[in-house]
Parts: C-alpha cells; structure tokens; sequence
C-alpha cells in the first residue's frame, strides 16, 4: 500500500529483454540505499520488487501483464520515474490509499498554464469513467491527485508547483501516457451495487 506522495524521481538505466517480459535498471539516489532485496517499490504508481540493489541504483523486473496493463513498455533509457517506498504501520496518510494496482493508461491531451500552476487534461478509457468524480482521488503515475473537473474525454488535474518540481507528470523524459489508478473506495462500492442495480433494473422492466 501506498500514498500517492512522490519521494523521489529515478532515471531508466536499462531496459533488458527478457524472454517475457523485461527487466528495468533504474537510478534512484539516496533512495536506494534504504532498499534491501525484495522490498516492494512503486515505480510510476506501479507495485514492483526490488531485486538487486546498489548504493544508487535496484533492478526489478516487470511481467507482461503489467507491460499490457501499464506505460512501462514505452520505457527507454533516460526515461524518468516516480518513486515511492510502501506506506509504513502507523506512518501519517498524506495523499490516499494506492494499491500500485493500475486500472487503465491514460493519454495526456492538453497542458494549460496558470501563473505558478499547471493544469492538465487527459482522456481516460470509458470503463473507467464511473469511477470518477469531481473533486475525489485519483493516482498519475503514482501521484495523489484530486480531479479538478470531469471533461468529455475524461478529466483535469491541477498541479502544484510542488507537484511539478518533484514528479515527473510533465517532465522531459517521462513516458508519453501515464498510470491510472482510480480511488479504491469507489471501484468497492460499483461492486457492492452493481448486482443490486441490476436486480432494480430486471424488476423495473
């Protein structure tokens, strides 16, 4: 489990072909050496295990379905990726819960000025609309954020210069489509109903 609270942005390395799938070098500063093999690290909002580890740098390796579900096949050296270590018992919660879990890929499709701010729009894929809603959580390449407004492609997020200084949400050398994780309290509660709408629904008609 995560926050959503970037600690700090790595640099691809490597991207080494496996035969499915693929193994990831990345540069993570001091943030490394508070690794030890087999911890769990978010990498873009994406849950993966630390494998080898250095004074700067770990290795971890990405399956492919996680290269179907995520941005990580857009990968190159050079490519730059949020960082976050797993949320500690009993650690403040700052952003909200992240699973490192990605539902969906979305395409960023507008970058609009506002003096210090940065606002941004992206389209999302349809099924993952109704778990959207104005002013609720939602995970960016691992970045708790609040959805600004919803758009008819998809929604708007507004960065604060804090965001744009230590993520890597429009930075040079970021994959050019970004993670998506929607608010796990949402997709619960669509489960829990789901079945009960369909009953009203089938009594209705």
């Amino acid at each position: 489990m995560f926050t959503g609270l970037v600690e700090s942005v790595g640099i691809i390395k490597a991207v080494e072909p496996m035969p499915t799938g693929f193994r990831l070098r990345i540069a993570a500063g001091d943030l490394a050496r508070s690794l030890t093999m087999g911890a769990s690290i978010a990498v873009d909002g994406v849950c993966l295990t630390a494998l080898e580890v250095t004074a700067d740098e770990f290795t971890t390796e990405v399956s492919p379905e996680t290269v179907q579900r995520t941005n990580m096949g857009e990968y190159r050296e050079g490519t730059r990726v949020n960082l976050e270590r797993p949320l500690r018992a009993g650690a403040e919660l700052g952003g909200h819960f992240v699973q490192g879990h990605v539902d969906a890929v979305c395409r960023l499709t507008e970058v609009v000025e506002e003096d210090d701010f940065v606002r941004i729009s992206l389209s999302v894929p349809d099924d993952q609309r109704c778990f959207l809603v104005e002013k609720g959580s939602v995970a960016l390449n691992g970045v708790s954020l609040t959805v600004a407004s919803m758009t008819a492609e998809g929604f708007e997020v507004q960065l604060i210069p804090h965001t744009l200084e230590r993520t890597n949400l429009v930075a040079d050398g970021r994959a050019e489509q970004l993670n998506l994780e929607v608010d796990i309290l949402g997709k619960y509660v669509a489960q829990f109903v789901a079945p009960h709408l369909a009953t009203l629904t089938s009594q209705g008609s």
